[in-house]
């Protein structure tokens, strides 16, 4: 950071260093830190102002994903294949080849096209590398671990702990969890987003809307997948947890409530 005068260890307060706020937004700072900074920052309209800023600036620079690409002048692609097969017959490799091979050369890809996989994979991925996570486990538990020669018991593993931080179960300490969490989609034990949706209908809200974020947690112990939707009030949020049993029918929520600046 650039403002050394006012970061953490420095005075925290009234001038605020705009570096310590893009910090605690950004969920950079420790929880502890988090949870005493946000009282302070909710009280301050200056500080309020700077952090409205920054999440009007992070949620600009995340439709600039959604924003359309016009494709690549077909002179400009033909001029980069060009390019690709006279670099491809250049190298040892393509020179010692049968003259029987026929030489391909990848095409080049549409910029726009290009995106929209990308933006595909970055939607899915965290719920792609739990359903790895969870497919790894559940062979853990169908394989035996131990078995006595002369016994027909087969030792059960231990049941796993719920996964993510752990809040109360009103939800106590999940404000300090909502820096880290915005932006982030990890489904947790729902795995997909087609159950949570399944789950925020059952729960009576619009599933059409956006989370900020969605992120695993440990509530009283009880695995569940917290999920934050903005308010439409200045620095204000609402956090809703559900169980990981949930959905048609039965939306198991474990909490839900509003924090920042009533």
């Amino acid at each position: 950071m650039t403002d050394e005068s006012r970061g953490i260890g420095g005075t925290v307060g009234p001038p605020w260093s705009v570096d310590v706020l893009a910090d605690l937004h950004a969920g950079v700072l420790d929880e502890r830190e988090a949870a005493d900074l946000w009282p302070l920052v909710n009280a301050d309209p200056e500080a309020l102002a700077i952090i409205e800023a920054l999440e009007a600036t992070t949620a600009d620079l995340a439709e600039l994903a959604n924003e359309p690409v016009a494709p690549m002048p077909a002179e400009y692609a033909a001029r980069i294949d060009a390019a690709l097969a006279a670099e491809m017959r250049a190298t040892p490799a393509f020179q010692g080849a049968s003259e029987g091979q026929q030489e391909q050369v990848a095409p080049v890809v549409d910029l726009a096209a290009a995106r929209r996989r990308r933006n595909k994979r970055i939607g899915w991925g965290a719920g792609i590398a739990t359903v790895a996570a969870a497919a790894i486990a559940a062979v853990a538990i169908v394989v035996p671990t131990s078995r006595e020669p002369d016994s027909g018991n087969i030792a059960q593993p231990a049941p796993s702990a719920p996964s993510g931080p752990s809040v109360g179960g009103d939800g106590g300490g999940a404000d300090a969890l909502v820096g880290k969490a915005i932006g982030v989609r990890d489904f947790g034990s729902l795995k997909t987003e087609e159950r949570l949706d399944a789950c925020v209908a059952a729960a009576g809200l619009d599933a059409d809307v956006r989370p900020e974020g969605i992120r695993p947690v440990n509530v009283a112990g009880k695995d569940g997948v917290m999920v934050i939707y903005t308010t439409g009030k200045l620095a204000q949020f609402r956090i809703v947890a559900f169980g990981a049993d949930c959905g048609p029918g039965n939306p198991a929520v474990l909490f839900d409530k509003i924090i920042g600046q009533k």
